[in-house]
């Protein structure tokens, strides 16, 4: 089987696919992170929605039908651990449009909503 988009090294099923089929909930920012990212990578609208701060959340996601989206970086994170109620997560996000790779880093902001993760902004740079 192959390993989870999300490149945490554990198969689909077991590691992202928990969260999107709503059997496990994401217990840091990161684990979050990992998760949407996953979701993007699968066009899963339904989950990246359902993950997402009612107070910034779009009513659709639009996914660009050329972009693959294909590894996934952390570069830094700030709280988002267990015990906290907030967190930062720094990442680079590869894709390809065609034969052209490109790659997004973004600093998104996570919080807790009626004790889930989920996610409020990013910051593109």
């Amino acid at each position: 089987m192959a390993g989870c988009d999300c490149g945490a090294g554990a198969r689909y099923r077991d590691c992202c696919g928990r969260l999107h089929r709503g059997q496990a909930r994401a217990g840091t920012a990161e684990e979050l992170m990992r998760s949407r990212f996953s979701a993007f990578a699968r066009r899963d609208e339904a989950y990246l929605l359902r993950s997402w701060h009612p107070a910034t959340r779009p009513e659709r996601v639009d996914f660009d039908a050329g972009m693959r989206w294909v590894r996934l970086e952390i570069v830094r994170m700030e709280g988002g651990g267990p015990e906290d109620d907030k967190g930062v997560v720094e990442f680079r996000a590869h894709y390809t449009v065609g034969s052209e790779a490109g790659e997004l880093q973004e600093v998104s902001r996570f919080v807790r909503h009626d004790g889930d993760w989920v996610y409020v902004r990013g910051k593109v740079s």
